[in-house]
């Protein structure tokens, strides 16, 4: 991806070497043992933080953040990742006769108090409605390549793309609404719901890759990076990847073959009707 000396956003906060106390919920669980056990176990890890209204954080307190090269990097290119959504959507925003309100990304390390609650690292990147920013991590790139086996620019740039379609579907009030009915219906259907709302997510970052691709950004191999990286975190290759068995009634944001496939169709088709999950019988 050439991203070097393009466009940065200025939504961005740098929060790294701002600390806060580690968590710790009822009996001495902490956040980040609550998220994990929501990944494993099928449970949204946004449901963890929402809920988590009881967490008691230690006082803040600002310490010299250092970065290292690689780190630089890495925010460099969400910068521009982030100027380059901004832009796409500013576009669809305006030829739907609306205005899009960008969100802010947030850059912390170890720990952040979000408007969802109090988060750690362990969380991976995620978006928060309450305040309609995006949080991230950078270590969890790192991951992402070592772990993972999904390294590359245009991986991490999928990543960033498909949390900023998280803000898009809180803008159309897509995600409100699927909480709503998340309240009435039984766990499995809850499950059913999230995975639709984590396609159309992915479906909104290929529709972004789609607007990367027009601006001649893309070099060859990228398209591959994301949909590594798309195949890497599906809820079937996770699963199998801690050792258990594969239980799709559990599955939170869809399976490897599926985030793969709504990538491929947003960035096919270049409109926002086509990312319809919910419109879909079988996703």
């Amino acid at each position: 991806m050439r991203w070097q000396g393009r466009r940065q956003s200025g939504n961005i906060e740098d929060r790294r070497g701002m600390r806060v106390g580690r968590g710790v919920i009822g009996g001495g669980i902490g956040t980040v043992a609550l998220v994990l056990l929501a990944m494993y176990f099928g449970v949204d890890p946004s449901v963890v933080l929402q809920g988590a209204g009881n967490v008691q954080t230690g006082p803040a307190s600002n310490e010299p953040y250092t970065e290292s090269a690689t780190e630089a990097e890495w925010r460099g290119q969400v910068a521009v990742v982030l100027a380059d959504t901004e832009d796409a959507w500013g576009a669809v925003f305006r030829q739907r006769g609306g205005e899009y309100r960008e969100p802010k990304l947030v850059l912390f390390s170890g720990a952040v108090d979000s408007g969802c609650g109090f988060a750690e690292a362990a969380m991976g990147p995620f978006y928060c409605s309450a305040d309609e920013r995006v949080f991230i991590d950078l270590s969890f790139f790192g991951e992402l390549d070592a772990r993972l086996g999904a390294g590359g620019d245009f991986a991490r740039a999928y990543v960033i793309a498909h949390e900023v379609g998280h803000h898009v579907q809180n803008l159309l009030g897509t995600s409100g609404r699927v909480q709503d009915l998340r309240r009435r219906v039984d766990d499995v259907e809850g499950n059913q719901l999230s995975v639709r709302l984590e396609l159309q997510a992915d479906c909104y970052a290929g529709l972004w890759a789609r607007h990367a691709q027009a601006g001649g950004v893309l070099e060859p191999g990228d398209a591959e990076e994301a949909l590594d990286a798309a195949s890497a975190i599906g809820d079937d290759t996770l699963q199998r990847n801690a050792g258990r068995a594969v239980v799709p009634d559990s599955f939170t944001h869809g399976s490897s073959e599926q985030r793969v496939r709504w990538f491929r169709r947003g960035m096919e088709a270049g409109n926002t009707a086509i990312c319809d999950t919910f419109a879909e019988g079988d996703v």
